[in-house]
């Protein structure tokens, strides 16, 4: 392969979230950020615009959204227009602007659960009433994850107003499919709900099939749509704090766009430039990080076939395993026991409203995910 996914980079000679929380003899595979160099042509931009010298305040240039728009139309089949982008400083700034956007104090903000614990916290900041339902579990090896139709309309009261979804999911790795989003999208209309849609992994669909925005799938309902992206998952540049909301109704833009205002600062300069990189120059690349991590994944199904009372739906999308942990015999918190036993850190299924489960990230080197898998078979298979 002509990009390096196997290289083992020192991340802790830099302050980081993922390799300095816990002590340097544990194996970080938690948080959703990876261990893989980002893509050259990415790094070479960020070298040359640092040796100009000058990092003052920023905009967004017009080939980034011309970049986007034509990024969204040759892999989504949905045509965007740049009018219709919002670049902000991160998609859980999106997620609470929204709510402050589009609801008022003591409106109903729902989510389904399990889900990125962020999503959990966006109506306690913002003084709104928080609302959830919880998907149906799988029932059987090889079923994934369910929408329960009747927990989702049990959870909507008169003062729910906002929807935030998740498509593709985290952290589950669903990939919802059109029977499914058409659920979402008649609750949406019937109920008078806006949606926010947090399609951060939509470019690291492991499967043969392409990402189908929500918005673009149901045209009659994207007026009461945002839509998130952000490269920061796909290509490894969270750090740079770029995102980006689509929003093709004006009104509600405008609402979103006052909200920004004051309250978010401008975008990182390089964030930008990465980001119109990424979607200019990274699809190699790209493509390549999809095999690296069908591999991984596959390695991680090989592991689980072989340790008693653990089970696990394969993801159908992003670099995140969603372990179920309740018959291992570790506890009420297996994170904290895997964590004690292994020196391996994975997130706990708590944060996202399922104790009891497990996150593992593989977007790392194939050598150190071995490592990790290893460390979890010393007390798992036992």
């Amino acid at each position: 392969m002509p990009f390096d996914f196997v290289t083992f980079i020192d991340r802790r000679q830099y302050p980081t979230q993922k390799w300095q929380r816990y002590e340097e003899d544990v194996l970080p595979l938690w948080v959703a950020d990876m261990d893989f160099v980002s893509p050259p042509a990415i790094v070479e931009a960020l070298q040359a615009r640092v040796e100009h010298g000058v990092f003052g305040y920023g905009r967004t240039p017009d080939s980034l959204l011309q970049t986007l728009c034509q990024w969204s139309q040759r892999h989504y089949d949905w045509e965007i227009m740049p009018e219709w982008q919002l670049w902000l400083p991160g998609v859980v700034p999106a997620l609470h602007l929204a709510s402050l956007a589009l609801t008022e104090p003591g409106d109903g903000v729902l989510t389904v659960t399990p889900i990125y614990p962020p999503f959990l916290k966006v109506a306690e900041h913002t003084g709104r009433l928080a609302q959830t339902a919880e998907l149906a579990e799988p029932v059987a090896s090889g079923e994934g994850w369910r929408l329960d139709l009747e927990a989702l309309e049990a959870a909507i009261t008169p003062q729910t107003k906002l929807l935030l979804w998740c498509h593709p999911h985290n952290p589950t790795g669903r990939v919802w499919q059109h029977e499914e989003l058409a659920v979402i999208a008649e609750l949406a209309a019937r109920h008078d709900l806006l949606i926010v849609s947090d399609e951060l992994h939509c470019d690291l669909i492991l499967e043969d099939e392409p990402h189908r925005p929500l918005a673009a799938l149901f045209p009659d309902l994207a007026d009461r749509i945002i839509t998130l992206w952000a490269p920061s998952k796909t290509f490894n540049v969270a750090g740079l704090s770029c995102a980006c909301a689509v929003i093709s109704n004006a009104a509600l833009r405008q609402r979103f766009e006052q909200a920004m205002s004051g309250l978010m600062p401008g975008v990182n300069v390089l964030g930008l430039l990465a980001a119109e990189v990424a979607y200019a120059e990274g699809e190699p690349w790209r493509r390549e990080l999809l095999d690296v991590l069908r591999v991984n994944r596959d390695r991680i199904g090989e592991y689980v076939k072989r340790w008693p009372g653990v089970s696990w739906q394969v993801p159908e999308s992003t670099y995140l395993a969603w372990l179920d942990l309740r018959q291992a015999g570790l506890g009420d918190s297996p994170q904290r026991a895997l964590l004690e036993q292994a020196q391996v850190a994975l997130s706990d299924g708590a944060d996202f409203g399922w104790p009891g489960f497990v996150r593992l990230n593989f977007g790392t080197p194939a050598a150190l995910l071995e490592q990790g898998l290893q460390r979890l078979d010393e007390v798992l298979s036992k």
